[in-house]
């Protein structure tokens, strides 16, 4: 069956399916509509990858979250400021190691860094400096 035919029969049959079949019908189509993972190229690529990507675990980023903003109030008790502290510098250690990840992946692919980069953005843990009892 041609594209088209194929389109038009499947408008034709979400038409007559019942409004609380929909919902799973709409979900079923954001999945198949997702663009396939890119596999890693090489075994090389994936740790590579894993480094890029990782991002703290939700409970831990909500935890970080509250903590610059109670920064940024100036409520921090001691032992918040020093959990903070910790916070930051581990996640500046892990954007030392993406970018040491970011440079070999570029390096494997033969891209250039920037373009590379700018395919993961939206990975990248943001960085907080706006918060300035963090440099005392």
């Amino acid at each position: 069956m041609p594209p088209l035919d194929i389109r038009q029969r499947a408008i034709a049959l979400l038409d007559q399916l019942p409004q609380d079949k929909l919902a799973a019908v709409v979900q079923l189509l954001e999945v198949l509509a997702e663009p396939a993972p890119r596999t890693p190229a090489s075994p090389a690529e994936a740790p590579l990858l894993a480094t890029i990507q990782w991002q703290l675990p939700a409970p831990e980023q909500t935890h970080l979250d509250d903590l610059r903003d109670k920064c940024e109030w100036g409520e921090l008790t001691d032992a918040e400021h020093q959990e903070l502290l910790h916070y930051e510098d581990r996640l500046e250690q892990h954007r030392v190691e993406r970018l040491e990840a970011l440079i070999a992946l570029a390096k494997l692919r033969n891209l250039d860094l920037i373009s590379l980069n700018q395919q993961f953005s939206s990975h990248a843990q943001p960085f907080n400096a706006a918060c300035s009892t963090l440099l005392l």
